[in-house]
């Protein structure tokens, strides 16, 4: 288990805090406006749930809602943990809502633990608009590695949560049930690639990295400019 804090250089109140954590190693992230004192919770992975809420509470942060990227157990299993404890509201795109209420039922394996099952609150949908203090991020659907895949970015401060979109020196896998590398591709080439090289995304797995070091380093988007 490891965490990042990622303050932005400009803004010092708007902070990132990361944990990555579970069998998967998968990363939930608390974005924060320490001045407003608000912040909002980008997926909740396995074993995550005390950490982001220890954190919200070292910072005086009250947690308003918490956004799923997808659906996938390893993106999921504390929501249900963090939903109550904190009261936050649970935001998904619909296409993916299906694998919540029972998420042992949607994976590929037996895994060795019980997921707790839990519902979502609310739909998000493509262009709708999070604000949280000063953060102000907007909902772009990326489906390909699930069905109702999103990312959430903010170009006023050059930052995007992408889920697992979109990794560093990668993409997300389309092996498993939802997925599709077609439409995966064009996800990213219409979604994400169309961002300045600048922005710095968070990915559900892996290192922080920068839309314009993959779009020139990415093995898995050569060419991908012309979808």
């Amino acid at each position: 288990m490891r965490t990042i804090e990622y303050h932005l250089p400009d803004a010092e109140h708007l902070l990132i805090f990361g944990v990555e954590s579970g069998i998967a190693a998968t990363w939930s992230y608390l974005c924060c406006d320490t001045n407003a004192k608000k912040g909002v919770i980008f997926d909740s992975a396995q074993d995550s749930a005390d950490i982001l809420i220890q954190k919200a509470a070292e910072l005086s942060i009250s947690i308003s809602e918490i956004y799923l990227t997808h659906s996938h157990w390893d993106h999921t299993a504390d929501a249900a943990k963090l939903k109550r404890e904190t009261n936050a509201p649970i935001f998904i795109h619909q296409d993916d809502e299906y694998r919540l209420a029972e998420p042992s039922l949607h994976t590929v394996w037996q895994l060795p633990f019980t997921i707790e099952g839990v519902t979502a609150d609310s739909y998000l949908n493509h262009s709708d608009i999070i604000q949280c203090g000063e953060w102000n991020f907007i909902v772009r659907h990326t489906p390909g590695h699930t069905e109702g895949g999103v990312c959430f970015i903010d170009e006023l401060h050059d930052v995007a949560i992408v889920g697992d979109t979109l990794f560093a020196g990668s993409v997300g896998r389309t092996d498993l049930p939802g997925g599709n590398t077609d439409i995966l591709l064009e996800s990213i080439a219409n979604q994400l690639l169309t961002l300045p090289d600048k922005i710095v995304f968070f990915a559900g797995h892996g290192e922080i990295s920068t839309i314009g070091d993959e779009r020139m380093f990415n093995p898995f988007l050569l060419g991908i400019n012309a979808l």
